[in-house]
């Protein structure tokens, strides 16, 4: 287990390993297990030591089967336990994907409540590690289109521990994406700390020209971009929708409200993205209030490119401001992202 001071740096691979022991130590009835999260500590080393602290009986490898993964959780959560399971790369999760959309997401609905699926799944998603198309995946539309579901997504390591720690003790299920190239990214805190509550979104920078709607490993990108576009006159809010889904409506639209404008950022590919929906809701929601189209700054609609390539693909620096600079200031705009 990774272990902190007083007001030292943590990591988000650190945050997320302290939040899977704290869980472990309270709660009994919480399991972790996956692909070679036991003695390895997983690929991204999220679950390094678990099993040495806690024993093979709370933390486990499974069979390469992702399916199995899921279905087994099931079963436990019926029982009674809180499993804690890890997808080892986005696009791995696909095979579990009938189990997820539907079982697990309907079991509390078809019992009217009498059945709680109390289940955690850890992906971890998204690119920039120079990962090839099997391991860059940025899967949350799919998900989030499933109702019976919570889809949240860390953008800070102080969220990422205390946001799991609430997943953990949920009792709906739980789809924990979290944005592998932020793991190595530093907060200094003090676990255990709890956050705003994870349906809750967050203006992590304050501004009144336009809006930045970010999440997961597009937070710190939009914020770098907001400093940016500082230096250019333009003063950018940004807003960590942090849970996707329920989504937090008060939190955006009061935002876009005040700024008049608004952009959506994510890594998925655009077309049939996440932020389709929330610039439809954005968009019915703040009709009166807008000055210019909600606009989307995402991947490309391509397959995921080579390591190579890959920074050209994934929103950055650059294309964000030149998104807010069509964003009808003095001229017409202009189609396209």
């Amino acid at each position: 287990m990774a272990h902190t001071s007083p007001g030292s740096e943590v990591t988000m691979g650190a945050a997320l390993n302290r939040a899977l022991h704290d869980a472990l130590a309270a709660d009994p009835n919480v399991l972790v297990y996956g692909e070679d999260v036991g003695p390895l500590g997983g690929v991204f080393r999220v679950t390094d030591g678990l099993t040495a602290t806690f024993g093979e009986e709370r933390c486990f490898d499974s069979p390469l089967a992702e399916s199995g993964i899921v279905g087994t959780a099931i079963g436990m959560a019926v029982y009674g336990l809180r499993p804690v399971v890890e997808m080892q790369f986005d696009a791995f999760a696909y095979p579990a994907f009938e189990q997820v959309t539907s079982h697990l997401a309907k079991m509390r609905n078809r019992t009217r409540g009498a059945v709680t699926l109390p289940v955690v799944i850890r992906v971890p998603y998204g690119g920039g590690i120079g990962g090839v198309e099997h391991h860059s995946d940025s899967s949350e539309a799919y998900y989030t289109h499933t109702p019976g579901l919570r889809v949240v997504t860390p953008g800070t390591p102080a969220d990422a521990y205390s946001m799991l720690r609430e997943a953990i003790d949920c009792d709906d299920p739980v789809l924990f994406l979290e944005p592998k190239r932020r793991y190595r990214a530093k907060e200094a805190f003090e676990p255990p700390v709890r956050t705003e509550p994870m349906e809750r979104s967050v203006v992590r920078r304050s501004g009144s020209d336009a809006t930045l709607i970010a999440y997961g490993p597009m937070v710190a990108t939009a914020l770098e971009a907001a400093e940016t576009a500082a230096g250019e006159g333009r003063d950018l809010e940004v807003v960590d929708l942090r849970q996707l889904t329920p989504f937090d409506d008060a939190t955006v639209t009061a935002s876009v409200r005040r700024t008049g404008r608004a952009v959506v950022v994510h890594e998925a590919s655009v077309f049939g993205g996440y932020g389709a929906e929330v610039a439809a809701r954005v968009t019915e929601q703040c009709f009166h209030h807008l000055e210019a189209p909600v606009l989307r700054v995402g991947g490309w609609d391509v397959p995921y490119p080579p390591p190579k390539l890959e920074e050209h693909h994934l929103p950055g620096v650059d294309r964000i401001p030149a998104a807010v600079d069509r964003l009808e200031w003095d001229s017409e705009w202009v189609e396209g992202r």
